[in-house]
């Protein structure tokens, strides 16, 4: 081999394990910036949300120290228009990570968003009907011809509807109008409507003499109750498996805290900062354990609501097609959070139906 060739062919070889070394690094380099969508418009500031470990995981600022010395900027996003607003974000690939409701997840998967559910942050919500307080409303039954609102697309949508079902009334037995949290809480106290479907922010109208209350899921059967869920799109978790880890991680830590009873007091309190008054925290969780509430296992309760929502929201024609939920919960890293921090038996599991079942937390794959 003449000496020119021999050069040549180390410098070619030299360029092409410098190429390599620097696609490598790209590839596990770690993103600029992690962006994640919350399913409300929340409130406070900075801007935050309750009901959930991920609010705490919000208002101490837990991702953005666990990234600091990484570089890694954390971005939050607010969306009034809760998960149809998260998924077009998602699809639109705005977001990185979501916490949204079951339905509406299930609606993205069902037009292709490709994602993967991490973990359960907010299981076993409460679905109420408040009215004004001049109203002769006195149940679900009482609603048939009435203007009601439900905003359609989240998780509080199917509950309505099984609930309406469970009282011998359909959504077409209603007057129903389409409004997001806050403009039905405006219509409520306007005399607009003459119900609403919501969550815990009605309490706050209440107890302003400006509502009352006369129906409340709480206590009844859990089958009449939201989840909602920690998820990621699959591109960016597939490229960031280290980061997806460290995300999971902060979040398990979160429902530790969140799931300790010495803490309701303090957890209610940070609640509170979104704007959401702490009177309202005690009503919506009053009687429930905290753990039962925080626990981000994906249990067979859960599988079991996620399977229901799919073959309701087909019923309703709210998706052409089931989608299969079996595989969707990717728990490998749960798993090795849990294993991290010695919590396998920190949450108790429960059947498909939301009852109890002996031992701890087996997080089976899924």
């Amino acid at each position: 081999m003449s000496k020119p060739f021999s050069r040549l062919r180390r410098i070619t070889l030299a360029a092409a394990t410098l190429a390599l070394s620097f696609a490598s690094f790209s590839a596990s380099a770690a993103p600029q910036v992690i962006r994640i969508g919350v399913a409300t418009a929340g409130g406070g500031e900075p801007v935050t949300w309750g009901g959930s470990p991920g609010g705490v995981v919000r208002v101490n600022q837990w991702l953005e120290k666990e990234f600091k010395a990484s570089g890694v900027q954390v971005e939050w996003l607010f969306f009034k228009g809760a998960g149809p607003a998260v998924n077009e974000a998602l699809s639109n690939k705005q977001i990185d990570f979501a916490y949204q409701g079951d339905l509406p997840q299930v609606i993205g998967r069902a037009n292709g968003l490709k994602t993967k559910l991490l973990l359960v942050s907010g299981a076993r919500n409460n679905l109420y009907v408040a009215t004004p307080p001049q109203s002769e409303i006195r149940g679900i039954k009482d609603l048939k011809d009435k203007t009601v609102s439900i905003f359609r697309g989240t998780n509080g949508h199917l509950v309505a509807i099984n609930v309406l079902a469970a009282n011998g009334l359909a959504e077409r037995d209603l007057k129903t109008v389409n409004l997001d949290a806050g403009s039905a809480q405006a219509a409520l106290v306007s005399n607009g409507v003459d119900a609403v479907f919501g969550g815990f922010e009605l309490f706050k109208v209440r107890d302003q003499g400006l509502a009352k209350v006369v129906y409340s899921t709480q206590g009844q059967d859990p089958a009449f109750t939201r989840q909602a869920a920690l998820l990621v799109r699959e591109d960016f978790e597939k490229e960031n498996k280290a980061e997806v880890q460290r995300v999971v991680d902060v979040f398990v830590r979160a429902a530790d805290w969140s799931s300790d009873e010495k803490n309701r007091a303090e957890l209610f309190r940070l609640w509170a900062l979104s704007g959401t008054p702490l009177a309202s925290w005690e009503a919506e969780f009053d009687k429930q354990e905290l753990a039962q509430r925080n626990s981000p296992i994906p249990d067979d309760f859960i599988v079991a609501r996620y399977k229901a929502v799919v073959d309701d929201a087909v019923k309703l024609k709210l998706i052409r097609r089931a989608v299969p939920v079996d595989g969707w919960f990717d728990t490998s890293y749960l798993k090795a959070s849990l294993k991290k921090f010695g919590l396998e038996q920190r949450w108790a599991e429960y059947d498909a139906r939301g009852r109890a079942k002996a031992g701890g937390a087996s997080v089976a794959s899924r």
